[in-house]
């Protein structure tokens, strides 16, 4: 979805003898999540995967596809995703359904990465909000060289945040969606849902908002709006939840 706008981002940027090319349509990817994901890639690979590291990639075949195999995913689960030439995609997916994997969808991706409190960019990240409000403090390095954006994140942290994405629950019935109102006990408006589902892991309805600080600590009770009606609901710590 942020195909057109990475590119001009990066052609805006690109330093010295760097040149850009958009390869977008030569490559597919494939995500293997799950508890079984990592036995289930490693049997269809002489490569020794499964000593890759978190965030680390490396070339190898698997099931006979040339690959980059990328220790990452969206899911709160462990796993690969393996990067190829379209082309060898479809021979790729029948071999890891052969081996067991069954096929899911973005719709399960994305309950699984609420569940994980993984923000998704264009719903709980975007441009009207920083990394240190989103609770991602752990990626901003401000002790590097200069970088886009990194006087206003040196200012932001100097006065501080004055919201926070924090996670919530329902305490009754109802299931968030993105753009519902969320509100304080006395009907102020408080933000408005970013992520919202009903979690098929937890049963219960969950959902990311921005709040103001006064109302971000856990255990604040708050309310969604919907379709008119204030479900009550509670501000819980993230992730909602953790992998063993």
């Amino acid at each position: 979805a942020n195909r057109e706008k990475d590119r001009r981002h990066v052609e805006a940027h690109h330093r010295g003898d760097a040149a850009v090319e958009d390869e977008g349509d030569l490559w597919a990817q494939l995500a293997v999540q799950g508890p079984k994901a990592r036995a289930l890639v490693a049997g269809l690979t002489d490569a020794d995967v499964l000593a890759l590291k978190r965030f680390r990639v490396m070339r190898a075949e698997v099931a006979g596809a040339p690959c980059l195999v990328a220790r990452t995913g969206y899911t709160g689960e462990d796993g690969f995703e393996l990067f190829c030439d379209a082309p060898a995609a479809p021979d790729l997916w029948q071999a890891l359904v052969a081996a067991g994997a069954r096929p899911c969808g973005l719709g399960a991706r994305d309950t699984l990465r609420l569940e994980a409190g993984l923000a998704l960019y264009g719903n709980d990240i975007d441009d009207d909000h920083t990394p240190f409000e989103a609770g991602l403090d752990w990626i901003v390095k401000l002790d590097k060289p200069d970088f886009v954006g990194k006087a206003a994140l040196l200012a932001q942290k100097e006065r501080g945040i004055e919201r926070r994405l924090v996670g919530f629950e329902l305490t009754g019935r109802g299931v968030p969606r993105r753009g519902m109102e969320v509100h304080a006990p006395d009907g102020a408006v408080l933000g408005r849902v970013t992520s919202g589902t009903f979690s098929p892991t937890l049963k219960k309805s969950i959902g990311m908002a921005y709040v103001p600080i006064a109302y971000s600590a856990p255990g604040t009770k708050l309310a969604v709006d919907i379709r008119g009606r204030a479900a009550p609901a509670v501000v819980v710590p993230l992730p909602f939840y953790k992998r063993t």
